[in-house]
């Protein structure tokens, strides 16, 4: 069975938060979401590989078989967006995109340029809602 690539590190995340901001607004916005997210889960940020500062973790396992660790929630600031790791991908979830502003889906999560162009009430709304789904589901660390 293949080996999980992101797991938690022990790089430091506000060296981390300095090395990506390329402009002070993206260097803002990554503190305002640490601050965001470490608030909400009661949780240290922490490094998860080389880019990704998560909250958190919990134990999943498919049916498949293929099982880990992964953030509760998280995010990484790449050079053409911000990648938000805050939503479940399910349909009765969907709604809570509705008024969630200017973004871009991927496979398993959101894409942002920066977070005003977001409504920061409905991004809380939508971690607490995948929180309560992470831990319905699996078991929460």
């Amino acid at each position: 069975m293949a080996k999980n690539k992101t797991t938690t590190t022990d790089q430091d995340v506000n060296q981390f938060v300095d090395s990506f901001a390329q402009t002070p607004h993206r260097r803002e916005d990554g503190l305002e979401l640490i601050k965001l997210m470490q608030r909400i889960t009661g949780k240290e940020p922490k490094m998860w590989g080389p880019t990704i500062i998560g909250f958190g973790s919990y134990h999943y396992k498919y049916d498949s078989g293929h099982q880990g660790e992964a953030p509760l929630v998280g995010f990484s600031p790449r050079k053409a967006a911000i990648s938000l790791y805050v939503f479940t991908g399910l349909d009765e979830h969907r709604h809570l995109l509705e008024n969630l502003g200017k973004f871009k889906m991927g496979k398993a999560c959101i894409y942002i340029n920066k977070l005003a162009d977001i409504d920061m009430h409905q991004l809380e709304l939508l971690i607490r809602e995948t929180l309560g789904f992470l831990a319905a589901k699996y078991t929460v660390n």
